[in-house]
């Protein structure tokens, strides 16, 4: 896939909040297969920074255009010390995907949670999200 995130962004105007991608039309996909498309950083929301280090909070966004339409996903972020986030809540990631299990049963939030983790984990979603914060502190 040769999509960057301006041509995602494009296609599915950005939501004006990360809650807002489950008004995105539901995506399947089979869980266990390999991920069909890639996902771009779309934004970064700091919702809370002080000069402290380790006091920021927000959201990331992320999304992916594949053949069967737009996936995208985003989560809550904190900052645990200068330099190193982390997901929020694991089993909070938003996203317009439904995954699909094995014997094509449309998975649960608690089931689909591993599956999404995995996903999330493969992103370089921390680099996004220090770009952000370092640009936060010069300006």
């Amino acid at each position: 896939m040769q999509q960057n995130a301006n041509s995602i962004a494009t296609r599915h105007p950005l939501p004006a909040t990360a809650w807002s991608l489950r008004a995105w039309p539901p995506l399947l996909w089979q869980a266990r297969e390999p991920t069909p498309a890639r996902f771009e950083h779309l934004s970064t929301l700091i919702a809370h920074y002080d000069d402290a280090p380790g006091t920021a909070t927000g959201q990331t966004v992320w999304a992916a255009q594949g053949d069967r339409g737009a996936a995208g996903m985003a989560w809550d972020w904190v900052e645990l010390t200068q330099g190193v986030v982390a997901i929020a809540d694991p089993m909070s990631v938003v996203t317009n995907l439904r995954l699909i299990g094995d014997g094509g049963e449309v998975l649960t939030a608690h089931e689909a949670a591993c599956f999404l983790n995995q996903l999330l984990h493969e992103l370089p979603w921390q680099r996004e999200v220090q770009r952000a914060l370092d640009s936060r502190a010069w300006s």
